[in-house]
């Protein structure tokens, strides 16, 4: 008996399995380049395998996190710039593992869309291979959703889940950071991935045209400095971590120098940061301007210049200094722990950050 009753497919409703499996394939040699000891880079199973033993591990604590990139990811759909978004993915996360003493091994991504189309997901995903390579850990997995109806045409997000390990009795925890400690910290390399809800607005009410030379810059587009992805510090940090010469690390997210600070400090520690010790970049000066933004509401919303913070003694300052800057990294002496409820305190004269008078922001655990 013959039925009038139409036959339904999975591609009627918006979701292609082909194209899926045609991601997965094109995506092969981009993971299988990550490959790393302890992982083989191959991807196609229902999960991924890795081998801390033969990463050189005896006895490993794991340490692990997950991140995603916040509305930057509206700003790299706006303006077709998938290619570097995947590394402000990977950043965000192996940045985190590193506070922790731990080396990033193994990475996963999930990438959720309306519809696969036009080479996107590659794009983007291309990035993260990039990030993990730089990262050093491997890209052992990750999911790829098409869900029509949830997402706008041309819409999708991001998220990221990476594993790391310390050897156990090397975590930094921040136990061992007091009075007298030293802070360091180390320049970012733009806004990286915080703050964009502010930067978009602004963008929109100041009718910025982001495909123009920067008015800070002729030589460079507004766009690729908003675009710039976050640096990854876990190469140049991890041989000055497991030399024992840093006792904490505080990645500058959401919530700036004034909220992450704090977090790696014990009871009885307060960090006081004197931001004339570093020079604003100049896009961080262009945002203050046009938002006419409070210095305080700079130190607790962007990262004002400094990615990443370190404790050091004052007997470790000279050779993590040298050890860094040869490894890349431009480094500041920003401040230093004091005796005093545990939080930040961030401070500025009249010349700094546009303010008109001196100035200074506390955040108390």
């Amino acid at each position: 008996m013959t039925s009038n009753t139409p036959s339904y497919t999975y591609e009627q409703a918006g979701v292609s399995i082909d194209a899926g499996n045609r991601l997965v394939k094109a995506i092969g040699p981009l993971v299988k380049a990550t490959a790393r000891p302890g992982a083989d880079g191959e991807i196609g199973g229902f999960g991924g395998f890795f081998d801390p033993r033969a990463a050189g591990y005896k006895d490993p604590l794991l340490v692990a996190g997950n991140d995603g990139v916040g509305t930057k990811v509206k700003l790299a759909i706006d303006h077709d710039r998938h290619d570097a978004i995947g590394i402000d993915l990977v950043a965000m996360c192996v940045n985190d593992l590193i506070v922790q003493g731990a080396e990033p091994l193994f990475f996963l991504d999930y990438f959720a869309t309306g519809k696969l189309e036009n080479g996107i997901a590659e794009r983007v995903i291309a990035g993260i291979a990039e990030g993990c390579k730089i990262a050093g850990c491997a890209l052992i997995g990750g999911e790829t959703a098409e869900m029509p109806g949830l997402y706008a045409a041309g819409d999708y997000d991001l998220a990221g889940f990476c594993v790391g390990a310390v050897e156990r009795g090397e975590q930094l925890t921040g136990d061992r950071v007091a009075p007298g400690h030293v802070l360091l910290g180390l320049a970012s390399s733009g806004v990286h991935s915080n703050g964009y809800s502010l930067v978009r607005r602004l963008a929109a009410d100041k009718g910025w045209k982001l495909d123009r030379p920067a008015l800070f810059d002729a030589e460079r587009l507004l766009l690729d400095y908003l675009i710039e992805p976050t640096r990854i510090y876990v190469k140049s940090l991890l041989p000055v971590v497991r030399a024992g010469l840093v006792d904490a690390l505080a990645h500058i997210t959401g919530g700036g120098l004034l909220e992450n600070v704090p977090r790696v400090l014990p009871a009885g520690a307060h960090a006081v940061i004197d931001a004339d010790s570093w020079p604003l970049p100049r896009l961080m000066a262009f945002l203050q301007a046009q938002g006419n933004i409070e210095p305080a509401e700079m130190a607790r919303t962007f990262n004002t210049g400094i990615g990443m913070v370190l404790a050091v003694t004052e007997a470790n300052v000279a050779e993590v200094t040298s050890r860094l800057e040869a490894a890349g990294e431009t480094v500041f002496r920003i401040g230093a722990i004091t005796e005093g409820p545990k939080g930040c305190t961030v401070k500025g004269s009249a010349e700094t950050w546009s303010a008109r008078e001196a100035w200074e922001a506390t955040h108390n655990a």
